[in-house]
């Protein structure tokens, strides 16, 4: 299904008899320039002839030409979204968040976002908030959805204290960065071992207090713990356009490890949602090939049907 949906972003054109002619495939990678901007290969919105068209699977992974975070909130609405994808040329992933406390806790609101979804040109995503998901959904809903990600940015520390780590007041003050960054760096690998994700997403976010100290708290040794956890359970990690994360020494390392890349924004509204900039920037800096990009897998691949959901 991913692969069905996924072609129909890059075929759409203004003519009407695009049905009838079989579509050529493409002769180079789509990213094959990561310095150019993304064409504008649509004329008129997707969603007028979405259903019209007869989709084929991509033969080359997307690279840059793919947004797999994005989120309809505040200002962004789910047409809005679709209207930029098609203008930009840039396939989305839509995302709804999941977990305790969310407003979606239970298999029946990742069903009613399922089904308002079916048949948009967007792969469809779920977010894992917190640890407590594995228990509040089950593998028949989950596996419903191209893929699952989540991040380390909420967790409880050893002295049993939950916290996000983007909000300042339940970070509070760190007053050991270094013993901070083992637990983070071993709450982060647990996931990878334990929870049945695709992608690693907002990777190695760190809180505010400590974002001056990026380099220097993320060591080598850390850095090697991440990106083997994410090797040894086959999880892509997101280059993040927002946070402009992870930094290009920890994509390299991620790279000669095999670890497979995707590009995501995690936004806000409308404003922030850029074009994939700073993966356009690491795409060149770190020379990535479309071979060093992640896809959806098919069905029957995904990371929840391929790993047991833990209660």
């Amino acid at each position: 299904m991913p692969l069905l949906r996924a072609f129909v972003c890059l075929a759409l054109v203004a003519s009407p008899a695009l049905a009838q002619v079989p579509p050529k495939p493409f002769t180079e990678p789509l990213m094959a320039k990561a310095d150019e901007v993304p064409p504008k290969p649509f004329t008129e919105p997707l969603m007028a002839k979405a259903d019209q068209v007869p989709p084929k699977p991509f033969t080359e992974p997307l690279m840059a030409k793919a947004d797999f975070h994005v989120h309809i909130k505040a200002d962004l609405t789910l047409d809005e979204a679709l209207r930029r994808s098609s203008a930009d040329g840039i396939y989305y992933g839509i995302v709804v968040n999941g977990g305790l406390s969310f407003p979606i806790s239970t298999d029946a609101g990742l069903e009613a976002f399922l089904a308002g979804m079916r048949g948009k040109p967007a792969f469809v995503a779920f977010q894992a908030e917190g640890r407590e998901w594995v228990r509040l959904f089950s593998k028949q809903t989950l596996e419903k959805f191209d893929y699952v990600f989540t991040d380390a940015m909420t967790w409880t520390d050893d002295g049993g204290k939950r916290m996000r780590l983007w909000m300042a007041d339940e970070v509070g003050t760190i007053t050991e960065p270094q013993a901070f960054m083992d637990t983070l760096v071993a709450r982060a690998t647990g996931i990878f071992a334990n929870e049945p994700i695709d992608i690693y997403v907002n990777p190695t976010f760190i809180p505010a207090v400590l974002q001056a100290d990026y380099d220097r708290l993320w060591t080598p040794a850390r850095m090697k713990a991440i990106v083997d956890g994410l090797a040894a359970n086959g999880i892509a990690m997101e280059i993040n356009n927002r946070y402009r994360i992870p930094s290009a020494a920890f994509i390299r390392l991620a790279k000669q490890a095999g670890v497979k890349f995707a590009c995501g924004t995690n936004n806000t509204g409308a404003a922030d949602l850029g074009r994939n900039e700073y993966c356009i920037e690491m795409i060149r800096e770190c020379g990535l090939q479309p071979g060093h990009f992640w896809m959806p897998p098919p069905d029957g691949r995904k990371a929840v049907q391929r790993k047991p959901l833990l209660k």
